[in-house]
């Protein structure tokens, strides 16, 4: 299969309409039909249901449609890396979420900077999730990752750092001299619900909460009494007088990774992890 008849694919997939598929593409219908009979011709399967007022996706077609848009985000990702491999000045892109291991950052640009041969690293400091997206296509060289919040599967990764939960409240309420809380008690606050984050989808997480972009605004949402959130522990060095923090005994324990694209040669990225796990 060829890139260009899988984006033509996924365009028709996507909109489930041919004509809008076309007006997308900047193409004609006819061709665009063509091309998708073909693939399935050459696939030996039916990929779209097609009536007179509608077209639907087969389970062949749902199958195409998640690895059709894997196959193009690795293409895009591999134009960006060697784009930038043969710039002028050599340089590591690192994503990281903002706020988040701070100190082990600054610890870790420290002491790559020591290191003979260091090359320039350009921070990119992302919203909730928006690293992971980033290494896996291309614009970023390496990323910090907290699991479980991020996803690291077909990623090689080193373990940096462990740490324990606590939920964040304001001043003053009734459970801040509590010396831990469990989840469920958390949960139940009926004045104090967890805020909602934004999903890979675009979409916003369900739930009672207020909607949230960062941490900034999150916390100022609890101090004002619209919310609680439970959150690694390092992140209490942003609160200020008008929070408190309490152990959350069963959250689960959130772990820094550094992560890379397992098939990366480039020894910038090899210095760098070397750099973060002696740490």
């Amino acid at each position: 299969m060829e890139t260009r008849e899988l984006r033509y694919f996924v365009a028709v997939a996507e909109e489930l309409h041919f004509g809008r598929a076309a007006q997308r593409l900047a193409m004609a219908q006819p061709p665009l039909s063509r091309a998708i009979q073909q693939l399935e011709r050459r696939l030996g399967v039916v990929l779209l249901h097609r009536t007179a007022r509608a077209v639907s996706l087969t389970e062949a077609g749902s199958v195409l449609l998640r690895e059709a848009r894997a196959a193009l985000a690795a293409v895009e990702a591999a134009e960006r890396r060697t784009r930038r491999a043969a710039a002028e000045r050599p340089g590591v892109v690192l994503a990281t979420k903002a706020g988040a291991a701070r100190e082990l950052l600054s610890k870790l640009l420290d002491a790559y900077a020591a290191e003979p041969g260091a090359v320039a690293v350009e921070v990119v400091l992302c919203g909730p999730g928006e690293q992971e997206g980033l290494l896996r296509d291309g614009r970023a060289d390496v990323a910090l990752l907290q699991r479980p919040f991020d996803t690291t599967a077909g990623l090689d990764t080193e373990e940096l750092h462990a740490e324990q939960q606590v939920v964040v409240l304001p001043a003053g309420h009734p459970l801040a001299d509590r010396p831990h809380v469990s989840m469920a008690e958390v949960t139940s606050l009926p004045d104090l619900p967890l805020p909602r984050w934004p999903r890979r989808d675009g979409g916003c997480s369900d739930g009672p909460g207020p909607q949230v972009r960062d941490h900034t605004q999150l916390f100022q949402l609890i101090a004002l009494g619209r919310a609680c959130a439970v959150v690694p522990e390092s992140l209490r060095a942003h609160l200020r007088d008008d929070h408190a923090t309490v152990p959350v005994v069963d959250a689960p324990t959130v772990t820094t990774v550094i992560a890379w694209p397992p098939h990366s040669r480039s020894k910038a990225v090899a210095d760098l992890v070397r750099a973060a796990t002696r740490l």
